[in-house]
């Protein structure tokens, strides 16, 4: 059988693990597709190379999917998420010295407690300056959004600049900045290395907050739906096998070669299965749904997860919200894309496009096109819901600059 190419841009980051285990484990073959994994060491390279045609599709952060179809900071071309290649898996790290003064090093705190402390320390000179991956980043409106339910303007009263996810820890050591907000296993390098310590995972923020997607150019997607369906199919059955602890130490070892994250496999392995060191010489602990890849529909395009991510990039002041850009920004979010590609497999699909985010607080049977599905909790750490019928009066609710 004759393989289809297809190209795929990633950063050496655990989340990049379903076009990876799509790879390796054969998944794409069978929907014969060959499946070529670029490895990037920045997400604006990862971005370049999608759109100009270096790669056919993209292991990308969420906001910046959206930001590129906007034209922020850039000339627009669309792009379109058929697929979330996982929820979650981000924390906030602090130099030890500061750590100690807001946390106890090496225990998972209460995230409001630990933000009220940090309030104080962000009003003293000279200001905190904390590193995420890129402006249009989840990293970045996940970190803003806890600041600001903590009482700290992330505009005015800390400075938040732009660090490659690999690059860190050295950020850290350096004295260059003071926190970080990455994905692993970089937080936990960080920490073994003793220049950081893990003061809140970003799951304590939002349980179910979107992170990574498949991203495609709009135009590629629309000519070859055939390609993208038989793509989805591969990812769908990487997230499968992600999520069965039989093959973790496998999927681990894959993971740390180094053509993928080069990386430590026991780091990898603590971060799959939810078990986060948050400071050197203490023991790992379990965080339910640190890093959450399959279950629960959580690879399902929720068109109101886009919607979310558009109100933080108006908070941050990264655009002016009117009601012709947010209705495009939903658009890139494509859950029709997803289930015409996986209704032959059987699996339970989510039958709405959009839900109240923030508004699950026990486990909830939702309606589906076929099977059962169940949602967990999705609370927000400040108990805020999101109505993406609602824009105005959400982004009314918050005081800024």
């Amino acid at each position: 059988m004759s393989l289809t190419p297809l190209r795929i841009g990633f950063l050496p980051l655990v989340d990049a693990a379903l076009p990876i285990l799509a790879r390796e484990f054969g998944f794409a073959e069978a929907e014969g597709l060959d499946l070529r994994l670029v490895r990037d060491m920045s997400w604006a390279t990862v971005g370049d190379r999608l759109l100009y045609g270096h790669s056919d599709a993209a292991h990308l952060i969420a906001p910046l999917a959206i930001a590129t179809t906007l034209g922020l900071g850039r000339p627009a071309t669309a792009l379109s998420v058929p697929f979330v290649l996982g929820l979650n898996g981000n924390a906030i790290t602090l130099r030890p010295d500061l750590a100690a003064r807001v946390t106890t090093p090496g225990l998972p705190g209460d995230v409001t407690a630990i933000g009220r402390r940090l309030a104080d320390l962000a009003r003293a000179a000279p200001k905190l300056r904390f590193g995420v991956v890129h402006r249009f980043s989840s990293h970045d409106y996940m970190l803003r959004y806890w600041l600001l339910g903590s009482g700290i303007d992330p505009t005015r009263e800390v400075d938040i600049v732009t660090v490659s996810p690999p690059f860190a820890a050295d950020a850290l050591a350096s004295g260059e900045v003071d926190g970080i907000c990455v994905g692993e296993p970089w937080n936990s390098v960080a920490v073994d290395r003793g220049v950081g310590v893990i003061v809140a995972v970003t799951s304590q923020i939002w349980r179910r907050g979107v992170e990574k997607v498949l991203a495609m150019r709009s135009d590629r997607l629309a000519a070859e739906p055939d390609m993208v369906a038989r793509l989805i199919r591969a990812l769908y059955r990487a997230g499968v096998a992600f999520v069965d602890p039989g093959q973790r130490d496998m999927i681990a070892a894959i993971l740390a070669r180094g053509e993928y994250l080069d990386g430590s496999a026991d780091l990898i392995a603590r971060a799959i299965s939810d078990r986060i060191r948050f400071a050197r010489g203490a023991e790992p602990i379990h965080v339910p749904d640190f890093m959450f890849q399959h279950r629960e529909a959580a690879n399902f395009p929720w068109v109101s997860q886009a919607a979310w991510l558009y109100a933080q990039m108006s908070l941050a002041g990264h655009l002016t919200p009117d009601p012709a850009t947010y209705a495009a920004a939903q658009r890139v979010f494509r859950p029709d894309i997803y289930r015409a590609a996986l209704r032959p497999l059987g699996v339970p699909l989510p039958g709405a496009n959009s839900k109240l985010e923030g508004g699950i607080t026990r486990p909830l049977a939702v309606g589906t096109a076929l099977g059962r599905l169940i949602l967990g909790p999705d609370a927000f750490f400040d108990a805020r819901s999101f109505d993406p019928d609602r824009l105005d009066d959400y982004l009314g609710g918050f005081v800024t600059g």
